[in-house]
């Protein structure tokens, strides 16, 4: 068994420019292998992490403390201290969460962590790829990157004879 407590870590502070939040990476601190686990504070009128979906980890919110909405695949849905709600592997768990009330919005964010993974952002018109190490892994990954969905090429170059 591993143990801490999230008063022991120091917060990690996200800063661009449509998103701002901090973040406490609980399952990394006790070396979590399989189950991710972040503690999320977004100040009011703030957003996390652009819109997006997971392939290959489902993903999990228990709202902690304050108020906000969560964007998701179906529409918008408010969201308070108490809800929990579950994002499957797939286009119908996107989602951004988004404090547009006038407290900071305090959640948990738990996830499997599988890989590889491919996270899809839809409205950026991207993907993630993660091998070696799932989105928010500690490990060396064999192989990551972010591609343009518009990159799409032939799986035969168009000069292959096909010998």
């Amino acid at each position: 068994m591993e143990k801490v407590n999230e008063g022991d870590l120091d917060w990690q502070t996200y800063d661009r420019e449509s998103a701002t939040f901090r973040r406490k990476e609980l399952g990394a601190a006790v070396d979590a292998d399989d189950l991710g686990c972040s503690l999320y504070e977004l100040p009011a009128g703030e957003r996390s992490w652009p819109y997006h979906y997971h392939t290959a980890n489902e993903e999990a919110v228990y709202v902690l403390a304050g108020a906000g909405q969560l964007r998701a695949s179906d529409g918008t849905h408010d969201l308070r201290a108490g809800d929990f709600v579950t994002l499957p592997a797939d286009e119908s768990g996107g989602h951004r969460i988004v404090n547009d009330g006038d407290e900071p919005l305090r959640y948990l964010m738990v996830s499997t962590m599988t890989e590889p993974d491919v996270t899809i952002y839809p409205e950026m018109g991207k993907f993630g790829v993660y091998v070696g190490s799932p989105p928010g892994g500690r490990e060396e990954r064999a192989f990551e990157g972010y591609y343009s969905m518009q990159d799409e090429v032939e799986y035969w170059p168009a000069d292959e004879d096909g010998d």
